[in-house]
């Protein structure tokens, strides 16, 4: 069967890539490098899609890989502009280098993470179970590759996979040194480092990347970044191989809920609203990972992860009046710390087994995930000018046992049709402990059952149908689920997501076409009938659309990819918002680029279009006018930004780039907290990468 499925294989690989709007046309493997692929140990050996083409054939959902090609082709601050460019998600920034991860997938808000973030198969986010899931986001320095997963294929991850998973697979530095500087607008600075080497016999590797950046950031936002990964591995035997990874980041940024005031909005204003608040963050993590080739149908994969991350966030309190009167924020001298620590601990295993059933060809997975988290929140109260140390008047403790199970099969009824069914289960209990109200503790526990099935239909050997249902749910955290120290007797919030799709090339075209639909049967909101309980089990949502993608090549070395997500239903079936729109979920998001590749240049014009979008569930229209807010909220407007990118290999060492983002100085709003949010005006990059 995969003898004669290649050529659907090669199409369908070509159509991921012609996902990004930046995307090349890949060179095909040379034989060097296919042999260091065989004797260099891989650390990922628990990745979402995995090594290969062909295995995306046998995704039963929408899959997209960028590759570090098309990654430097769009030459991102974060990650962030890179996924802003994919289907089917939206980006809510908060600041132009994205140091807190905020974007949602096919409808759901992006001011609430319902998709699960990995980094070569490790959970990223602080809490999972505990909650504040979006305070760390992976530089986009040390990824060589991301991985987005919709649709029935995202039952093997989880939790929080309503909308999809993504994975960012971290770079392993081969033979060699690579620096890599780049300056632009706003006095940004970046200079990053790799280096590699592997033993004579080719059985061990080590290898390093550091990336350190500035800059005074637009609005005067600045940031001090520093991000430093090692790797190393080693291959035991011809069955067995071993690979870790540690990494140590540290961020000070000048950033805040506060955004501009509508008046100084509208009169263009582009000073920072809250210039001494302060979000700082470090994270320390290592993972191990084993690969054990038990026999030609079955290996195990193992892997041990630790994570350690603290979040300081300095905000100073506001004189409402007075802000209302000037028209701009009015600071006073009273300090609020909200800083919150993280610990993590895990061990996950994956059984992977080819094999018959009843005459049919069969490869199935079981997994096995057991994994611990813990949270550190202190509020500390003090002064301008204490040197941020004070009275903690708030100090919790929260903590969460999980234990997770799965196990599917792909099953090929014959050679154009494959049906995968699968099932999982998560099971945890959380804890709240408050050591400022008597050491009183509240626990609840939960466990879901998540069933699943996909399927793959081979309709020629330039298309295929898939499709699949399944199960999905998002933990409600401690703060929700213990509120008031009382079990609020709540479920996760579970979703019943369809998909059907297809995929394929015919000549100089590349394709895509699904369609979705995600019901929620339960989704968690405030207020209960109880009057002891604060939350609820309500709050009904439906969300449903379709993703379109399409690439072509014009030819004399011009190509288009396109890209667009339309969602014409997102919105609450139950509670107080029945009908109403979910907040930061445009109907209409689009990519458009024009690419040009001429032997040693490339470039590319692309467009970025969102729709217009609301900035909270009760679907106010007016944006707010003072520095009491509201609800804070507001119908945001729709905007297109352009960016042009080049890069020329000025030596087979040697790579120049540049870059203006925003080509058109277009002034729009991202998003709202409280007051505006601004997208970064026009700016200028200019870089250069340096190989020996």
């Amino acid at each position: 069967m995969r003898i004669k499925l290649s050529r659907l294989s090669l199409a369908v690989a070509l159509a991921s890539v012609s996902l990004s709007t930046t995307a090349q046309q890949q060179t095909p493997a040379t034989e060097s490098s296919i042999e260091r692929k065989k004797i260099m140990p891989t650390l990922e050996v628990i990745r979402v899609v995995g090594n290969g083409t062909p295995v995306l054939l046998e995704q039963t959902g929408t899959v997209i890989v960028i590759d570090r090609k098309q990654i430097e082709q769009i030459q991102p601050l974060s990650n962030e502009d890179v996924l802003r460019r994919m289907p089917g998600i939206n980006v809510t920034s908060e600041e132009e280098s994205s140091i807190v991860s905020n974007f949602g997938m096919r409808g759901l808000s992006a001011s609430e993470s319902k998709s699960l973030v990995l980094e070569d198969g490790v959970p990223v986010a602080p809490g999972l179970f505990i909650g504040n899931d979006r305070y760390f986001n992976p530089r986009i320095q040390r990824v060589e590759q991301i991985e987005i997963l919709k649709g029935s294929a995202s039952l093997r991850y989880g939790p929080s996979t309503i909308g999809g998973v993504v994975n960012y697979q971290t770079k392993t530095p081969d033979d060699g040194v690579t620096v890599t500087g780049r300056a632009g607008s706003f006095n940004m600075q970046e200079v990053s480092a790799e280096a590699g080497g592997k033993s004579a016999s080719g059985d061990a590797f080590a290898g390093i990347v550091a990336t350190h950046a500035s800059s005074d950031g637009f609005l005067d936002k600045d940031y001090e970044m520093t991000d430093v990964m090692a790797k190393a591995g080693v291959i035991f035997s011809n069955d067995q191989k071993l690979g870790i990874k540690v990494s140590r980041y540290e961020n000070d940024a000048n950033i805040s809920y506060r955004g501009l005031l509508l008046g100084d909005y509208l009169a263009g204003a582009t000073y920072n609203p809250a210039p001494d608040d302060y979000y700082l963050t470090d994270r320390t993590a290592f993972d191990i990972n084993h690969e054990w080739t038990l026999s030609s149908q079955a290996t195990l994969k193992t892997l041990l992860y630790w994570s350690e991350m603290s979040r300081d966030y300095w905000r100073y309190n506001v004189d409402t009046a007075a802000s209302n009167q000037a028209g701009r924020w009015v600071y006073t001298d009273a300090l609020t710390g909200n800083n919150r620590s993280f610990e993590r601990i895990g061990i996950e295993t994956r059984l992977n087994v080819d094999h018959n059933l009843a005459g049919m060809v069969a490869s199935s997975e079981f997994g096995l995930r057991f994994m611990q988290e813990e949270a550190n929140d202190t509020r500390i109260r003090a002064v301008r000018s204490s040197d941020r140390t004070g009275v903690n008047d708030r100090h919790r403790l929260d903590s969460a046992d999980s234990v997770a199970a799965y196990a599917q099969s792909r099953i090929e009824l014959n050679e154009q049709f494959a049906v995968t069914p699968g099932l999982r289960v998560e099971s945890y209990e959380q804890t709240r402990l408050d050591l400022t109200n008597n050491n009183a503790t509240a626990k609840t526990s939960n466990t879901e059952l998540l069933p699943g099935v996909g399927v793959t239909y081979n309709l020629n050997n330039s298309a295929q149908l898939y499709g699949g249902v399944y199960r999905a749910f998002s933990p409600a955290s401690n703060g929700v689920a213990l509120d008031g120290l009382a079990d609020q007797q709540l479920d996760g919030e579970r979703s019943t997501n369809y998909e059907i799709g297809v995929r394929g090339k015919q000549g100089a075209i590349n394709y895509e076409v699904a369609a979705f639909m995600m019901d929620f049967s339960n989704q968690v909101v405030t207020g209960n009938s109880d009057p002891n309980l604060s939350q609820s089990n309500a709050g009904e949502t439906e969300h449903r659309g379709m993703e379109f993608m399409l690439g072509y090549q014009l030819g004399a070395g011009f190509s288009i990819d396109t890209n667009a997500t339309w969602v014409p239903t997102s919105e609450f079936k139950t509670g107080d918002n029945q009908g109403n729109r979910l907040p930061y979920a445009p109907k209409v998001i689009a990519n458009l680029a024009l690419n040009y590749q001429l032997e040693q240049l490339s470039a590319a014009l692309s467009a970025h279009h969102r729709g217009e979008q609301y900035g909270n569930s009760a679907n106010t229209v007016d944006l707010p006018t003072n520095a009491a807010g509201g609800i804070w909220g507001g119908l945001l407007p729709a905007y297109t930004v352009l960016d042009l990118t080049a890069q020329y290999n000025l030596a087979d060492n040697i790579r120049l780039f540049a870059a203006v983002k925003n080509l058109t100085d277009k002034r729009y709003i991202t998003a709202l907290r409280q007051g505006i949010y601004v997208g970064p005006e026009r700016s200028f990059e200019l870089g250069v990468s340096y190989s020996f």
